[in-house]
């Protein structure tokens, strides 16, 4: 059966239920008239024993096989005999009609014990030796004559005869029913199979590399239309896993290639500062510090490179940050303090109340800096800017705003990527290596917030949303009155 497809078995198992339950119907059904039939005969018999019993001794011939019954002829009885305890036949006879005398059983048993009518009485069913033909018989033995059975037989033609019609008549409607149930069992399991064919195709085309595939018209009413609803799910989740897996590739392939940039330039820079060194610069007081500055200033390029670099991977990896109560307005005030000795010509614009966080300090005031460092790196000198922090409900939200020339929609959807830079000739005076906005957005993920920016006619605003010390929330929720695009996006 195992080998079997699955219509298969579904209409073998239908088929074979229906054949049990028509065949158990057929025998109850036969086996009901055959019983009402013989007890029909069997009252038929009690009737003509009654008149056979009455006259039996008078109105027989008295030789054995006598010239048959001289009365009125009993209804319901075609045969009798008289015998002795040893099964001698004293007489018999035909009732009614006549033809070739059945022989009956030598032996026929009669119970011991007497009925209501004080008579031992038996009914049953023999085949007469001689003829094949069934008769009913009923064996008595009278109280009037002790010992002596009185045999009454009816021949079960008719009887035989309607059963073999209703056992025709029943195996026809059987096969009949059956062979109607298997057409119709073939085009109800093919429609009902439809779907599944469907989602195999479906399954051979995902297969063969479209994981645009679906299954169309599934319907949650039906078992099959579950199924192929649940396969769309799962579907548009593998797809989407595999969209997002060759998304993270892409970023991976262009953070390798960024990466190697970054690091050859000034990697090729102190080789060259060392091979200025090598031609001679040691001899010549001017080249050799030139050459030393320059490798010492090169070499803390790719020292904060790579810190930065190892810092995201870090927290690509999930490593736990430091766990402390941070006062966020501290951390913000301190920031713009260094900034404006940086930038002394610039107007910084300060609002913030008390905002208590669980998180990093020292990451916490990077994210600050890198957020002050964007604008100084992208905004004119004079540019103001204004740093504000709130609480917004159960989060905290700091957020930097300069009116420069703001930012493209193209630009604020790839703004906290890795190694972008809105541009792209890489000028070293347009910014650093692109790192900077990256590196906000992995820490406020880090601490269960979020980075998002907006822009508009006045300039560009990056904030960062972080959940407040007594909150004991980590969800990202929405508390700006910008269009946010968020880090995560």
């Amino acid at each position: 059966m195992n080998r079997l497809s699955l219509r298969a078995r579904l209409l073998l198992g239908v088929i074979a239920l229906v054949a049990l339950g028509l065949a158990a119907a057929d025998i109850a059904t036969y086996t009901s008239q055959r019983s009402f039939l013989l007890s029909r005969v069997d009252q038929a018999l009690e009737a003509a024993h009654a008149q056979v019993e009455g006259i039996a001794f008078e109105h027989f011939g008295d030789d054995g096989g006598g010239p048959g019954f001289r009365g009125p002829a009993p209804a319901g009885a075609d045969w009798y005999e008289l015998r002795t305890p040893d099964g001698t036949v004293i007489r018999h006879g035909f009732l009614v009609g006549g033809g070739a005398a059945p022989r009956l059983p030598t032996t026929i048993t009669v119970p011991n014990t007497p009925n209501a009518h004080g008579e031992r009485v038996s009914y049953f069913t023999a085949a007469s030796s001689k003829e094949g033909a069934s008769y009913r018989i009923r064996a008595s033995v009278e109280p009037q004559a002790p010992g002596v059975q009185l045999i009454v037989a009816s021949a079960l033609s008719s009887v035989d005869g309607t059963l073999a019609h209703l056992r025709l008549i029943l195996l026809i409607v059987t096969f009949g029913v059956l062979a109607a149930l298997t057409a119709l069992g073939l085009w109800v399991v093919h429609a009902g199979l439809r779907p599944l064919r469907e989602i195999e195709a479906t399954a051979a085309r995902i297969a063969a590399g479209d994981l645009s595939q679906r299954v169309e018209l599934a319907d949650d009413r039906t078992e099959v239309g579950r199924l192929g609803l649940a396969l769309n799910g799962m579907l548009a989740r593998i797809e989407a896993a595999f969209r997002a897996q060759e998304a993270s590739e892409q970023k991976l392939r262009r953070f390798v290639s960024d990466a190697s940039h970054e690091l050859r330039t000034p990697l090729a820079a102190v080789r060259a500062y060392a091979e200025l060194f090598g031609r001679g610069a040691s001899r010549r007081p001017e080249d050799l510090e030139r050459s030393l500055t320059g490798i010492v200033r090169e070499s803390e390029r790719m020292s904060l490179l790579v810190q930065d670099l190892l810092l995201l991977a870090r927290l690509d990896e999930g490593r736990p940050l430091e766990r402390e109560a941070v006062s966020l307005d501290e951390v913000v005030t301190e920031a713009v303090d260094a900034a404006q000795v940086v930038e002394p010509e610039r107007p910084f614009v300060v609002e913030v109340e008390p905002a208590t966080v669980i998180g990093d300090r020292e990451r916490l005031r990077q994210i600050v800096d890198n957020l002050l460092s964007n604008v100084r790196a992208h905004t004119p000198p004079r540019t103001p800017v204004r740093i504000s922090v709130a609480r917004a409900g159960d989060r905290a939200l700091v957020s930097v705003a300069d009116s420069g020339p703001g930012l493209t929609d193209e630009q604020l959807e790839h703004v906290f990527e890795r190694f972008y830079r809105a541009d792209e000739s890489r000028a070293r005076a347009s910014g650093g290596v692109g790192l900077g906005l990256s590196i906000v957005a992995a820490v406020a993920d880090a601490h269960g917030g979020r980075a998002f920016a907006g822009s508009d006619s006045s300039g560009a605003t990056f904030a960062i949303e972080l959940p407040l010390a007594d909150s004991g929330s980590a969800g990202p929720e929405a508390a700006s009155s910008l269009e946010p695009h968020d880090s995560s996006g």
